[in-house]
């Protein structure tokens, strides 16, 4: 089964009440949240993702673990969280478990709660997550998906630093291009390590695999990656060598990623640079920022 934990900003638009509490404070801000309890939140970054997984579990026969699981950890009180979870029920969505910790730290109820990826509005939290061995990233503010009104879910990841290792970004960033694309071809057939989001690649793939066959096309997963060819052998052969498939690959050779996330309709993105998070989002592509040393730039995160 795929666990996924999200934050209340990651699955919905609560910018107007967040804007309250950075300038007015907590009390105020819960104020807010039971005076429009009765008004459904908008969907935000996250919540065309979660909903097109969820509705893979469409069809489970009765007593059967359903395939996808999706826990709410909100660091919200009780009484500020009735709104999100009217909202929830509004949207239909099948959300079962909801924790809401009152400002405590998520990221150990995500692990406790045996989450494969955990969304937040929180870098520090993210941060905290992925010093802790879970996959994390923090959602950005403007992206939501071009495809909300098909079934199929598109899932997009970099490659270095994020699915593998940051050994190749190492090079890179010390010596330059050249240096990294000579390293590249000398070690074409030569595994990376995993990266952060190694595991959670994994359970997307087995995911797809216990699809039935009717339902296998809507899971996509494709890597977008600023390599460019000839330095595309070494990420192929590493996910061989995983024994993982993904269905689309995009060597863009240092090109803005945004424009080809738009064409392909990614539901979610994942990169470690503020520069490629940037991009997706001015394209309105949701994307979530995975906090890894090499990554960098300034990055419009949800607010």
């Amino acid at each position: 089964m795929l666990t996924i934990a999200t934050s209340s900003r990651s699955l919905f638009d609560l910018q107007q009440a967040n804007a309250l509490f950075e300038s007015e404070g907590q009390k105020r801000f819960d104020e807010f949240m039971r005076d429009t309890e009765s008004q459904p939140l908008a969907p935000g970054p996250a919540f065309s993702m979660v909903r097109k997984l969820l509705a893979l579990n469409d069809g489970v026969s009765a007593g059967r673990r359903n395939l996808v699981e999706v826990v709410l950890l909100s660091r919200n009180s009780t009484d500020a969280g009735m709104r999100v979870m009217n909202s929830v029920h509004h949207h239909g969505l099948d959300i079962e478990q909801a924790f809401f910790t009152s400002g405590a730290d998520r990221f150990k109820y995500a692990q406790a709660a045996g989450a494969d990826l955990f969304l937040s509005a929180s870098a520090e939290d993210s941060r905290k997550a992925l010093e802790n061995g879970l996959a994390a990233a923090t959602m950005a503010q403007g992206g939501h998906s071009q495809s909300a009104n098909d079934s199929q879910v598109r899932i997009a990841l970099d490659g270095d630093s994020v699915l593998f290792d940051d050994s190749a970004d190492i090079v890179y960033r010390a010596s330059g291009l050249t240096a990294f694309r000579d390293s590249e071809l000398q070690k074409a057939g030569v595994p990376m390590g995993a990266g952060p989001f190694k595991n959670f690649l994994g359970k997307l793939c087995h995911l797809q695999k216990a699809l039935p066959d009717s339902k296998r096309d809507r899971l996509s997963l494709a890597l977008f990656t600023a390599r460019g060819v000839p330095s595309h052998g070494r990420p192929i052969n590493t996910l061989r060598s995983w024994d993982l498939t993904i269905n689309e690959c995009f060597f863009l050779a240092g090109k803005p990623k945004g424009p080809l996330l738009a064409a392909y309709g990614a539901d979610m993105f994942f990169d470690d640079t503020g520069h490629n998070i940037n991009s997706a989002s001015e394209h309105g592509v949701p994307a979530g920022h995975v906090h890894t040393e090499g990554g960098g730039g300034i990055v419009r995160l949800a607010a």
